[in-house]
């Protein structure tokens, strides 16, 4: 009998809040990784804001545009300025001609894309008008793989550009067996590319910083992956700057039975070394925080793969 390849396994890096550090951490596994028998594939879910690529060393390979809303166009020649698709939107989006020479138009910023003028329209002189709203991209780095993406200012759709290049990354992994790992460096909050970026994946691994909003968040984020029943574990980044939000945190991961894999120190080589466009395990690895951080990817990989 022909033997299966193994199912991939996703990991997720979440933060309830941004600033917690979790691009930095996530630039140190991705690291760690490449330097272990765990290889791995890399995405950027934090498609309004990704900058992994700037600590990775990214090397674009492949642009793909991101084509996801749709916008209302009226044709000029079609339309008999009846005013219907006026009086139908409750947007404000459409703009009555000044004069006998100008025609109705669509105020693009205004338009929500609901398609009642189309509907309305005895002409059928409005259609709906696939948009982009952003790119995405497969690039090349010494660490593996990335599948990234931006989203264009103001544009929407999130959570499908997230499952886009998630998609892509799951299929470039089943195609190449040397990959049993995608780590997923997600968007911070609870929002959709929060839940976009942790569908279907195998474990959730949550950076909180001690303080009262970095505790009120990672209990919102712990709350909405409990929903969707994801697996979770905990890294304390900034640990020793006050004492006694830490032990809150490990108070509450204790009371909903949620381990705690890792207590990172603050340390000054983790500034340093994102100015210097690199991971900390990298560019100092027996740094304080590096060392700690190998220890918390030991942890992941024994939680992920513990079944096997």
């Amino acid at each position: 009998m022909l033997s299966q390849n193994k199912p991939v396994k996703q990991l997720v890096i979440l933060s309830g809040k941004g600033g917690t550090g979790k691009t930095c951490l996530t630039a140190a596994l991705v690291h760690l990784s490449s330097q272990s028998k765990t290889k791995s594939i890399f995405v950027d879910a934090d498609v309004d804001a990704a900058n992994l690529a700037l600590v990775v060393e990214a090397k674009n390979i492949e642009t793909r545009a991101f084509n996801s809303s749709k916008l209302a166009h009226i044709d000029p020649d079609l339309c008999n300025n009846c005013n219907k698709c006026y009086e139908v939107c409750r947007y404000n989006a459409i703009k009555i001609p000044s004069n006998s020479n100008e025609s109705y138009k669509v105020i693009d910023l205004l338009c929500d894309g609901c398609a009642s003028c189309v509907y309305i329209c005895p002409q059928s002189a409005i259609e709906m008008v696939e948009q982009q709203d952003g790119e995405w991209y497969f690039s090349s780095s010494p660490y593996g793989p990335l599948f990234h993406a931006e989203l264009f200012p103001a544009a929407e759709n999130t959570g499908k550009l997230v499952t886009l290049i998630k998609q892509h990354a799951r299929l470039f992994a089943e195609d190449h067996n040397e990959y049993p790992l995608i780590i997923i460096d997600g968007p911070p909050g609870i929002g959709c590319p929060v839940i976009s970026s942790s569908a279907g994946v195998d474990l959730a691994l949550l950076v909180a910083e001690p303080g009262l909003s970095g505790l009120h968040d990672l209990e919102r984020i712990i709350k909405t992956l409990a929903h969707f029943k994801i697996p979770i574990v905990i890294c304390v980044n900034k640990a020793n700057l006050y004492s006694k939000g830490t032990r809150e945190i490990l108070q509450m991961a204790a009371s909903e039975n949620i381990t705690i894999i890792g207590e990172i120190p603050f340390d000054n080589a983790i500034p340093e070394s994102m100015a210097r466009g690199m991971p900390v395990t990298k560019f100092l690895p027996n740094s304080p925080a590096s060392k700690e951080i190998e220890s918390v990817w030991i942890e992941i990989q024994k939680e992920i793969f513990k079944a096997e």
